[in-house]
């Protein structure tokens, strides 16, 4: 049976904020870029969701 909540796992080299960086090489450095620009694009996207739906309630509701 498959289990799709392992998909919503973060990567193994997912960043720590704060997190000692002098072991990390530049492709480590430059993994870590991607996975958190790859992040930020999700949290802009689920942000532009919500206000879009915020905006639609609001004009429903509007008189």
């Amino acid at each position: 049976m498959f289990d799709d909540t392992d998909s919503r796992k973060p990567p193994q080299a997912a960043h720590q904020i704060g997190q000692d960086l002098a072991a990390l090489s530049v492709s480590d450095l430059d993994e870590r870029i991607e996975i958190l620009r790859r992040e930020i694009a999700r949290l802009e996207e689920d942000r532009r969701r919500k206000q879009a739906s915020q905006e639609a309630a609001r004009a429903v509701f509007k008189f």
